[in-house]
């Protein structure tokens, strides 16, 4: 059996709907290097991250200490918003889909959202080796959706840093361990 460790990014500077790639600001800075030490006695393993900043700057200080590159995997990548939304708008439409179902996230923007969700719990659950993945909160529950069945977008509130246990049994069954630290994240 392999275990997945997916952390969700640290506090971005800027909002959804102000930077479409913020960095990290000084919370999650600091938020990187809490988490760096509380998987570091984990490891080495491979560091996986999101091709977005936030996600790659939070995987630095672990990948860091063990001496690993971050290998950048578009699959655990946010959520993207619907073609020709501003983004201004994004956070409402976000809201809007967090509220639902993959299933109807998909019949009001579009079949790719099922798929989205699919393509980031295949990869998972193709994971052989212990993994450390940095990536969303949308993702991670999309995640934790394939592991316990539940089509709703959001299923849990993960905090900023949390990590989420999944184990990828032989069979390729993806279970859940356990879910990051809940936190009511502002989604801005």
């Amino acid at each position: 059996m392999t275990r997945v460790y997916m952390v969700r990014h640290g506090r971005a500077a800027a909002g959804w709907n102000v930077d479409p790639d913020p960095a990290l600001d000084e919370l999650g800075r600091t938020q990187a290097l809490t988490v760096a030490g509380k998987l570091s006695s984990r490891g080495p393993l491979p560091v996986v991250s999101s091709p977005l900043l936030r996600c790659q700057q939070t995987a630095f200080p672990l990948a860091t200490a063990w001496k690993q590159d971050i290998v950048i995997e578009p699959l655990v990548g946010e959520i993207p918003s619907p073609e020709g939304y501003a983004l201004e708008d994004r956070v409402d439409w976000l809201r809007d889909a967090m509220a639902g179902t993959w299933a109807q996230v998909g019949e009001k923007s579009g079949a790719h959202y099922v798929t989205y969700r699919n393509a980031i719990g295949d990869f998972v659950k193709s994971i052989k080796e212990d993994t450390v993945i940095f990536s969303h909160f949308v993702a991670i529950n999309a995640v934790i959706g394939v592991a316990t069945q539940n089509d709703a977008v959001l299923v849990t509130s993960l905090d900023n840093c949390s990590v989420t246990t999944f184990e990828v049994h032989a069979d390729g069954r993806l279970e859940l361990i356990e879910a990051g630290n809940e936190a009511d994240t502002l989604i801005r």
